[in-house]
């Protein structure tokens, strides 16, 4: 009875050890998002975020507009000039600030060509993303939602 006691302990244990890591992991930018059109409030995209020595990324996965499929971003310079909007890395160089807010990266709206230094914040327990892009004093704001 002991033993069996000890097993039903230590599985108990480890479930709560890996719902905590699971929950941990959601409170990060890291994984596949919706992106939401703050004018029309209509899903635009899939952005997967991804996290390399301590810095995110963000690539277009999937553009859901299908007659958008080959769109290409003719408002953008250099190399990302008339370059496929469709598996284009519009996140970069963003690192952690605390918790949950994410920063000092930019993020590339590739409809206007617009850079803007970026801030991402995790907020509803990791299923939604506060997506703030800054140029100087002026600043948009999008939510993404949490797919994966």
């Amino acid at each position: 009875m002991k033993k069996l006691n000890k097993i039903i302990l230590l599985s108990t244990f480890s479930a709560v050890v890996l719902a905590s890591q699971s929950a941990l992991a959601a409170m990060t930018p890291v994984g596949l998002w919706k992106t939401i059109d703050e004018d029309t409030n209509q899903a635009k995209s899939y952005v997967r975020i991804t996290q390399t020595n301590g810095t995110l990324s963000g690539k277009v996965e999937t553009i859901l507009d299908p007659t958008k499929q080959n769109d290409i971003c003719n408002k953008c310079d250099d190399e990302l000039k008339d370059q496929p909007i469709l598996g284009m890395t519009i996140i970069t160089d963003v690192k952690a600030e605390d918790d949950d807010v994410w920063g000092d990266g930019e993020i590339l709206d590739p409809t206007n060509g617009k850079t803007y230094t970026l801030q991402l914040t995790v907020q509803d327990e990791g299923q939604k993303l506060e997506v703030r892009g800054y140029i100087g004093f002026f600043f948009r704001n999008q939510y993404w939602l949490r797919v994966e």
